[in-house]
Parts: structure tokens; C-alpha cells; sequence
């Protein structure tokens, strides 16, 4: 099930993730990992640069919070132009980098076409998630790189319900009508 996007339900007891969108970048028998894209921290990247001592200091774009596991780890999703030391393969449009030389070369003006910078993950151990999906903790549907790349931040949620078929308004307007 990876290269979907999952959303936690009204019955997800964790409150870290409400409102969050969850790219889901693996999915095995082992477990899944997946990084959320809708939680800008209070840092740019420009800074994480910086501290790295790395050029892109000028860089005001959002780095996001990707989940509650190890948050002192960068993880960067991006488009295929290039691979980089540590880069596993997600689908064909969507690659995931965990090592520096991708910030350096975003750093440079080298880097990916499109990119999300995350420090942290999201994480399950064996069968947690398959027992999260059968309790409704998390609505799922196939992700779209339009969504993931190109769509603000603060739209993805919405987005993401509305490729589900669900609509915020028409449900916070039904609640509580017979």
C-alpha cells in the first residue's frame, strides 16, 4: 500500500496526528513508514542549512514535521531527476533520501525539480497499521504526486479528503441536523 495517503479518523486516539496528511512511502510485512506532509515546523530550511554548514541559508521553505520517530532525522521526498547516496525508490514520479548530499545539492540550486523536507517519521511495527485500518483509525486513498508536490500545504488535508469524496463543509454543517 505504499504511495498512498492516509488521514487520521475522528477515531484515532493519538492526537499528534489530527489533521495530518501521511505520505506512506513503505508498506511491508515488517511494518510501514510513511512521512507527514501538511505539519511545517517553526524552522526553514534555510536554517537547517545553515546549522549543517552547508550554502541555502537564504532558503525560506517549510521543513515539516514527518512524525513522532527519531525527529532529529531528515527525510526528503522528491521528484526522480537524480539519485542520490541514500535514495529508495517509492514509484516511478517519487523518490525518498535520507542522506545529506540532497541537501547539499538542494543547497546549491542542484537539487530535485520538487521536494518535501521532513525531520522525523511516522511509523508501525508488524501488523499496527493493518490493525489501525480495521479499526478506522485512518482514511486512505491513492496519493497523487500533484497533491504531494504541488498543492500548499495548508490545502493538502482538504485536498486529500476531496479526492475520498468527502467535503469538510458538508460535514460540519450536517452535524447535529436530523
Amino acid at each position: 500500500m505504499r504511495h498512498h495517503f492516509l488521514v487520521a479518523s475522528p477515531w484515532l486516539e493519538d492526537p499528534r496526528f489530527h489533521g495530518g496528511v501521511i505520505y506512506l512511502c513503505e508498506h511491508s510485512d515488517e511494518g510501514a513508514l510513511g512521512l507527514m506532509i501538511n505539519q511545517p515546523l517553526d524552522i526553514h530550511l534555510g536554517e537547517i542549512l545553515e546549522q549543517l554548514d552547508m550554502h541555502g541559508g537564504e532558503l525560506d521553505l517549510p521543513v515539516y514535521c514527518g512524525g513522532p520517530v527519531q525527529p532529529e532525522r531528515g527525510f526528503v521526498l522528491h521528484s526522480p531527476e537524480r539519485q542520490w547516496q541514500n535514495t529508495a525508490q517509492v514509484t516511478d514520479e517519487v523518490l525518498l533520501t535520507t542522506s545529506r548530499d540532497v541537501l547539499e545539492s538542494i543547497g546549491r540550486d542542484e537539487g530535485p525539480e520538487s521536494y518535501i523536507v521532513a525531520l522525523g517519521y511516522s511509523g508501525w511495527s508488524e501488523g499496527q497499521l493493518e490493525d489501525e485500518l480495521g479499526s478506522n483509525a485512518w482514511l486512505t486513498c491513492p496519493a497523487t504526486t500533484d497533491i504531494l508536490f504541488r498543492t500548499p500545504p495548508d490545502k493538502r488535508y482538504t485536498a486529500v479528503l476531496g479526492l475520498m469524496g468527502i467535503d469538510l463543509n458538508q460535514l460540519s454543517d450536517s452535524i447535529g441536523h436530523a
